[in-house]
């Protein structure tokens, strides 16, 4: 075709549309229509009709975050059309659950999908981004809905929580039964020879600890995260300076049974009293402080399981609780250590073996709870705690005081002051 044959072409053709749009616009004018039937005329007719219409803008600006603009209300799509947007040939929508990335080697309607990451989901599809779920709720596993996260603490409806408990109960019963036996048999020899004061001291401080986990049990509250840990802090302390007491009184009766020796003086009530009212005093300092700077409160921790959320006692001061269990070591390894250099004692005061035993056991308890303490969480950190209380009070009560209940039940032949004194020499 020669230039001036395709003018002519184009001429013909464009007289041709020209008159075309003219009668589609006085036919979809026509008076009584309203604006909306002219538009689903325009709609209808437009199937075999070349009408331009303007939908959208191309900037070609390089800075422009719209380079290309559509909008999809004016497009007018023929009546056989689905009068949806055509989708990219180049890959499938995005369902719920994922969001669209853009891939660089591919025209832009070409798009891939990811799936959302944990905690945030998409609805929708074909979203350009996931949306984080509330901080009460978190995603299901297609990452489509959020569901509300359930409430956990360790509590006495569930079984581990119920173990505790009866394991708690059992033991301070145990303990009120000793402390019977001791109380009975008052008078005799084997219980003069021990310290009367420091026994019944020990045995009341062994009993409350074993009630200390009724504390931890159940919904934390204002009044159980003040007074958990303080509690346990210093009937520990009063129990083993007892122990130190006990040791200490032993080591110095010794002593003072040699000739010429000036430890008389020293062996007495005062000095294991002194011993347990300082070392508890040191403790309850300590826990005042602990209170009165950054006391511990209730907390809900959202964010260390992915559909629980964690009702704890917050600690409030690390430093504080961890001084607070240094102190009570210390008191323990000092304990230790004594009555470890008097185990080689006469047989009269063979009590130091026990001792001996006792903080071997308390300290290897406490020593294994710091590294399960930090790595458990939620309900298995009280548990972990709980449990570390019940074995160390139990170690004490069955290491000190069950060989004198079985002389004192079992063999009352060798609780006389006649069986002592032959030991002796």
């Amino acid at each position: 075709m020669t230039a001036h044959s395709y003018c002519v072409y184009n001429a013909v053709y464009a007289a041709a549309h020209a008159l075309h749009a003219l009668y589609s616009s006085i036919d979809q004018q026509r008076p009584g229509m309203t604006r909306k039937q002219q538009h689903d005329n325009r709609k209808q007719q437009s199937w075999k009709s070349f009408l331009r219409v303007k939908v959208g803008t191309i900037d070609p600006d390089q800075l422009s975050h719209h380079l290309l603009t559509i909008r999809e209300d004016d497009l007018i799509w023929p009546t056989w059309f689905n009068q949806v947007s055509p989708l990219s040939l180049c890959n499938d929508n995005c369902p719920s659950g994922y969001r669209k990335t853009p891939k660089d080697d591919k025209p832009f309607c070409c798009y891939g999908c990811i799936p959302c990451p944990q905690g945030e989901i998409t609805n929708q599809t074909d979203m350009d981004q996931c949306f984080q779920c509330p901080q009460d709720q978190y995603s299901n596993k297609k990452n489509n809905f959020c569901l509300l996260k359930y409430i956990t603490y360790l509590s006495y409806e569930e079984m581990l929580g119920s173990i505790l408990m009866i394991m708690a109960i059992f033991l301070s019963l145990t303990t009120i039964s000793v402390l019977g036996v001791f109380l009975k048999h008052h008078n005799t020899p084997i219980i003069k020879a021990n310290n009367r004061s420091l026994s019944y001291t020990l045995l009341i401080s062994l009993l409350l600890s074993f009630l200390c986990p009724l504390l931890f049990i159940g919904r934390p509250m204002a009044v159980t995260c003040l007074l958990r840990q303080t509690a346990f802090g210093i009937i520990f302390s009063v129990a083993v300076s007892c122990i130190l007491a006990k040791t200490i009184t032993v080591v110095l009766a010794f002593m003072a049974t040699k000739p010429g020796s000036k430890m008389r003086t020293w062996v007495g009530k005062r000095l294991a009293l002194s011993i347990v009212l300082s070392c508890s005093l040191i403790q309850t300092l300590l826990c005042t402080v602990w209170l009165a700077t950054s006391p511990p409160f209730p907390n809900f921790d959202m964010h260390s399981f992915v559909s629980e959320i964690i009702v704890e006692c917050n600690e409030g001061s690390v430093v504080m609780f961890y001084s607070v269990l240094s102190f009570m070591g210390f008191l323990a390894m000092v304990s230790f250590i004594v009555a470890f250099l008097s185990r080689k004692l006469p047989d009269t005061f063979q009590e130091t073996k026990s001792i001996t035993f006792s903080m071997l056991l308390f300290c290897s308890v406490w020593l294994s709870f710091i590294p399960a303490y930090v790595s458990t969480k939620g309900k298995y950190t009280v548990a972990v705690e709980i449990f570390s209380l019940l074995a160390s009070s139990a170690g004490l009560l069955t290491c000190i005081f069950f060989p004198k209940c079985y002389i004192i039940i079992v063999r009352p032949d060798l609780n006389k002051r006649q069986h002592l004194i032959k030991r002796i020499i």
